[in-house]
């Protein structure tokens, strides 16, 4: 798939973080989401979550990151329709890591 502007990919974010499942929302108000082309140090991952989980903190952490990569997304998608689809499971899933849930619970989910 060609790839998608800045912007348009910041809609889908977005629209992914507008549309988290109730369960998650509570998570968003110590987390911050950027958008990058890419990951200096893993250039193909899709998404990164960094900080502590909301199931460990013991109220004096900062605020979490979670970083959103728009070229690997895109690289990966056939069109318009899997991007979105892949943006907000990205979005999911690392916001879920911000919520103290892994990898395997999220697979359990479909999140993985």
């Amino acid at each position: 798939m060609e790839v998608v502007a800045k912007y348009r990919f910041e809609r889908m974010v977005a629209a992914a973080l507008d549309d988290l499942p109730d369960e998650l929302q509570h998570v968003l108000d110590n987390v911050v989401v950027q958008i990058h082309d890419r990951n200096p140090v893993e250039p193909t991952i899709l998404g990164l979550y960094e900080g502590v989980p909301h199931t460990e903190r013991t109220g004096h952490e900062g605020p979490d990151v979670v970083s959103i990569y728009r070229l690997p997304l895109c690289a990966m998608c056939e069109d318009i329709d899997d991007l979105a689809d892949e943006v907000y499971v990205t979005v999911i899933h690392e916001v879920a890591h911000a919520a103290g849930i892994d990898d395997d619970r999220l697979h359990e989910l479909g999140w993985g």
